[in-house]
């Protein structure tokens, strides 16, 4: 039996955040969870590129793109989604999942979904304040360890 583990080492990696200024409150506040996970995991700030989008529905094609360049290890999404009167909310936040997940599969490029899908703006609050709990650092940790995953996968084919 082989137990195969990424590694969330970031050294020497080159990883794109993209996030949206939609909700840039709680948006702000994930970016700045995600960028304390790489830096703590080793990467570089020259290394981390931050592509802002007008809102959560464009975080797929910015991603995809991102990914298409194969200039980055892995992807990190970031976005926030808060439920509101209409069914706008089911519709953005089934297609910004999807597309991430189509697009990594694509590209074959790790993303991270650290896209909120909230009740309320004070439940998206409480997942990009800082500490323990901010989904933006959690994604920023996933994205590495999927990269950290896939090149074990690689070297042990």
């Amino acid at each position: 039996m082989r137990d195969l583990q990424g590694s969330i080492d970031g050294r020497g990696r080159r990883v794109a955040i993209v996030v949206s200024r939609f909700n840039r409150s709680v948006t702000g506040g994930l970016l700045d969870g995600a960028l304390q996970a790489l830096r703590e995991n080793g990467v570089a700030d020259d290394a981390i590129d931050v592509l802002h989008v007008p809102g959560a529905f464009e975080i797929t094609l910015a991603a995809a793109e991102a990914a298409r360049t194969g200039r980055y290890a892995a992807v990190v999404c970031l976005g926030a989604v808060v439920r509101g009167e209409t069914p706008h909310f089911e519709f953005i936040a089934r297609e910004v999942s999807r597309g991430v997940s189509e697009a990594a599969c694509r590209h074959r490029v790790p993303m991270a979904f650290g896209v909120l899908t909230t009740e309320t703006v004070e439940q998206a609050l409480a997942r990009a304040g800082a500490g323990h709990g901010n989904k933006g650092y959690e994604a920023a940790v996933v994205a590495l360890e999927m990269v950290g995953l896939l090149s074990e996968l690689e070297r042990s084919a």
